[in-house]
């Protein structure tokens, strides 16, 4: 069985959070959902993990003898275990795997859109190479003449793509797969993030997404009575962009040499402006951990609000775009066939 996504690691923290809250022990409440659940697969999960708990008594172990919960999940549930807030815990990971999930999606949309945009424009212009420009060929050739320059050299490109479509359909093939394979593992995702850090509009959307990370996990362990050593150990295990884990690293080392948290989240470039004043006021008054929490919002709504104005840039550009292609290789016949016209 594959890992569970964001949101359903959000909807399962929920349900457990709101079984605790109302009374119910952990064991009852895995019970309720059992007896409740919608699917196969649920129910075998649920089944899997009322067994093990029978027999241990803890929902840390049932949940990390599965293997199929993330470690840092099973760090704060084991906290939540060990200092008896579990409740609050769960409701807190319920918030953290909303936002995951809200990054994602995120990244999701600003990513599908322009790639069905290329999709289309990339179809239009081999319509016109493959099925369009032989037309206006065969038109030539009843007046009497032949494509010349650059029109002729876009009915070649056309005749190459159909007599090799076998190898162009291949080589689709592999970018489609490739494109899954980006999308589907974490391999993947790796080397476009790699490729996304040396953009220098995407560089600074990947830092945000860290940030945002960062400030909700530190937020969740904070809020469990972690002090910023241990929190800052758990919350590394979310980060997956390099550079930020280097900030990240930095930010450590001065913790331990007894520099205070807002302070190393400044002078390691982790938080700068309102959000490097916002950790330092939530220092000072003791509440750090709420803090982070609107911090983590803010990031948030900055990524949400990036990527839609990432969007409304990409849509028009690329709508021109494909006007202009369109539009050249039309004019590139039309010009020469009313020169013909016009001289008969």
């Amino acid at each position: 069985m594959k890992p569970f996504s964001s949101l359903e690691l959000a909807s399962f923290c929920g349900q457990i959070a709101l079984i605790l809250k109302a009374g119910i022990s952990s064991l009852e409440g895995l019970t309720i959902m059992q007896e409740d659940a919608s699917s196969p697969d649920e129910k075998e999960v649920l089944n899997a993990l009322l067994s093990n708990m029978q027999e241990t008594g803890s929902l840390y172990q049932a949940m990390d003898s599965l293997k199929l919960y993330p470690p840092y999940m099973l760090h704060m549930v084991q906290i939540g275990e060990e200092t008896g807030t579990l409740d609050s815990v769960m409701a807190s990971l319920q918030s953290h795997y909303t936002r995951e999930d809200s990054i994602r999606k995120s990244i999701r949309n600003s990513i599908t859109y322009p790639m069905i945009m290329v999709a289309m424009m990339a179809l239009v212009i081999i319509v016109l190479l493959v099925k369009v420009m032989p037309v206006f060929n065969q038109v030539f050739i009843q007046l009497g003449t032949e494509m010349t320059g650059f029109s002729r050299t876009l009915m070649n490109a056309g005749t190459v793509i159909s007599r090799y479509s076998i190898v162009f359909i291949i080589l689709l093939a592999a970018i489609t797969v490739f494109a899954f394979y980006g999308i589907r593992t974490a391999s993947g995702r790796r080397l476009f993030q790699k490729i996304g850090y040396r953009l220098s509009f995407t560089r600074a959307i990947y830092d945000e997404i860290a940030a945002c990370r960062f400030a909700s996990g530190m937020a969740l362990t904070l809020s469990s009575g972690l002090n910023p050593d241990r929190s800052m150990e758990l919350v590394t295990s979310l980060n997956d962009d390099p550079i930020f884990g280097q900030k990240i690293s930095l930010c450590q080392q001065k913790v331990q040499e007894g520099e205070d948290l807002s302070q190393a989240l400044f002078t390691s470039g982790m938080f700068t402006g309102v959000y490097a004043r916002m950790a330092s006021i939530g220092s000072k008054t003791g509440s750090m951990d709420q803090v982070m929490d609107e911090i983590a919002g803010l990031y948030q709504d900055d990524i949400d609000t990036r990527m839609n104005n990432l969007l409304a840039v990409l849509e028009p550009t690329l709508v021109v775009l494909l006007s202009l292609i369109v539009g050249v290789i039309l004019l590139s016949v039309m010009l020469p066939l009313m020169g013909i016209m016009s001289s008969i």
